[in-house]
């Protein structure tokens, strides 16, 4: 058993050194991260606001507009694009991060086109402010058909134009392209339909997502279309990286000057918790931006503390007189407490950046929740795994916690 958990522990240190010189020297982590606006540019662009028979353009239906265009580029959080608008110009500004591609970010953009749902003789029957949600459904031996869901005064308007135009088709116009043309078979009242036709589950999923996405309540037009350089650059990147680096350094020192053999393994949970953190995020496609990365650091800070916490307990409960495997055991739980509550009020806060924060903040938030998440993984179960297994070699006594042993 004793040689059984020295091989182990040596085949995790070469690994865990192998993967740092291969992701720093071989293959340089930063070379597979997306960066943001802010480290590496991207792509601006002004959308402007035209009165048109949709609606004309006012603040409200600029902030309208500016929501569903960030819905479009951001549907996970993790793009951390600029959308503002510029109420007395009638116009949007987005910028999309780590995009060199003018006709590619138009493409991730999406139509900015005006959605309608246009009757046989030409009137407009339902405008894309009408649209609440589309989504597809399965029907028992017809295959997928695209629900929908209207608001407003949108179930009024098609409950008449259903009325009125039985048995005849309502064009779905995108821009003033056709994207479907379902005939009114009934009459409908609840303000819910249900689109028919030859549908695969991908064609109705494309369908509805034109749908959703065309949901804008005013025309745009694209007005400008360019590169932009980065805000902070690649200096900024490499200075970050310098004093994080710096920061892990003096963290790992601290560790084993005080918690010695402890602090080793602690160091050891650390490494492999940075490369987990990082490789969900990129793994996400995020994109990683200063406020992104203080939020891995911050992070990285909460792990620490974990450990500190169950190393404390564990040396509280050693020099009660408790064994040393009774002593750890019960160290961690006492620690496991304080480690949740700790992490779990750390994750609500980000959740509420989450929901309420600018795409920046968004994009912090998910990195710090993410990285709050895999923390408590690592501080309450690798930490333990690496911590009973180094008892099973044999190195560890009380004298490695700092507790003297009691002569009996």
């Amino acid at each position: 058993m004793r040689a059984r958990a020295v091989a182990i522990l040596m085949v995790l240190v070469v690994l865990i050194a192998g993967t740092g010189y291969y992701f720093s020297a071989v293959n340089p982590i930063k070379n597979n991260m997306k960066l943001g606006l802010d480290l590496k540019g991207g792509v601006h662009m002004v959308l402007q606001g035209v009165d048109s028979e949709v609606g004309k353009v006012t603040p409200q239906s600029l902030e309208t507009a500016k929501a569903v265009i960030e819905n479009r580029v951001n549907k996970s959080g993790l793009s951390e694009p600029v959308v503002q608008t510029d109420v007395a110009n009638k116009r949007i500004i987005v910028e999309i991060a780590n995009e060199q591609d003018t006709e590619k970010a138009k493409a991730i953009v999406g139509q900015t086109a005006v959605l309608t749902f246009v009757g046989p003789d030409g009137a407009i029957v339902l405008e894309g402010k009408d649209i609440d949600t589309a989504g597809i459904t399965s029907q028992s031996g017809q295959g997928y058909a695209v629900s929908l869901k209207l608001k407003g005064d949108g179930p009024k308007k098609f409950a008449d134009a259903t009325a009125k135009y039985i048995n005849q088709p309502i064009t779905i116009k995108l821009d003033g392209l056709v994207i479907s043309s379902p005939v009114v078979q009934s009459t409908i009242t609840n303000g819910q339909a249900v689109i028919t036709g030859n549908f695969t589950a991908d064609s109705a999923k494309q369908l509805a997502d034109l749908i959703n996405g065309g949901a804008l309540p005013i025309k745009l037009q694209l007005t400008e279309n360019r590169v932009v350089s980065a805000t902070l650059g690649a200096d900024s990147l490499t200075k970050s990286a310098k004093a994080g680096l710096i920061g892990l350094g003096v963290v790992v020192l601290f560790m084993l000057l005080i918690y010695r053999i402890p602090g080793l393994l602690a160091t050891l949970a650390l490494a492999i918790y940075v490369m987990m953190t990082l490789g969900v995020l990129m793994g996400m496609k995020a994109v990683f931006t200063l406020p992104g990365l203080a939020g891995i650091l911050l992070s990285i800070g909460m792990a620490v503390d974990g450990n500190i916490i169950i190393f404390e307990r564990i040396k509280e409960e050693l020099r009660k007189g408790k064994g040393l495997r009774s002593g750890v055991d019960a160290g961690f739980h006492r620690a496991l407490a304080a480690i949740v509550d700790g992490q779990v009020t750390t994750a609500l806060a980000g959740a509420v950046l989450y929901f309420l924060g600018s795409p920046s903040i968004k994009g912090f938030a998910i990195t710090l929740v993410v990285g709050v998440l895999l923390s408590i993984f690592t501080s309450v179960t690798l930490s333990r795994w690496l911590i009973n297994l180094t008892m099973a070699t044999g190195w560890f006594t009380k004298r490695t916690w700092g507790v003297k042993e009691v002569a009996q």
